[in-house]
């Protein structure tokens, strides 16, 4: 609404990586303190909130694609579909095209790279998370927090399509958000 107050934008889904860092971090650790906390339950309820919506938007998707695209953008909308029920979408659109290139406002499911982004995230957080408290490293996500912000800012000039799309050079929004859930209570 007002990109000179924010130049560059995209500001807001760098804070919904935030928000989301601090939510999930947080259900995680409060499930580990009590000794409730299960990998299988975890996925399972990421599979149950994801996937309808996600079903619903690939659906959709491939069939108005079907009636308005041509037969090799449908055919790339069908690689697409299949990358973003992977949570493979950011690596997808990484190797075809940048974020901000012309090519990329022709594809429908081109916001779907932050999921991917999310959902890679939390396929090792929470075996990490577990691996910390056995352990009682309190500082984890700090430190690799640190790393990703230091990653992100190497490469940001030399390569800003893969500092966008990968997981490695995002995961310091998601973890601010998860140091912000493990020190909340000393806010």
């Amino acid at each position: 609404a007002f990109p000179d107050i924010a130049p560059g934008g995209f500001v807001g889904v760098d804070v919904f990586f935030v928000i989301s860092g601090f939510l999930i971090t947080g259900i995680i650790t409060r499930e580990l303190e009590v000794g409730r906390f299960s990998l299988i339950g975890f996925y399972n309820r990421r599979i149950r909130r994801i996937f309808p919506a996600l079903i619903v938007v690939l659906a959709a998707t491939l069939a108005l694609g079907w009636f308005w695209m041509l037969p090799q953008a449908f055919a790339q909308l069908g690689s697409d579909s299949f990358a973003s029920a992977a949570f493979l979408a950011n690596i997808a659109l990484l190797l075809q095209s940048g974020y901000f290139d012309i090519e990329s406002a022709k594809k429908p499911l081109l916001h779907l790279w932050s999921l991917g982004i999310e959902e890679q995230f939390y396929l090792f957080w929470p075996l990490l998370l577990m691996l910390a408290a056995r352990l009682r490293i309190s500082v984890i996500a700090a430190v690799l927090g640190v790393a990703s912000f230091l990653l992100n800012v190497a490469l940001i000039d030399s390569n800003p399509v893969a500092t966008f799309y990968l997981p490695f050079t995002r995961a310091f929004e998601l973890l601010a958000g998860a140091a912000l859930a493990c020190g909340w209570s000393k806010v």
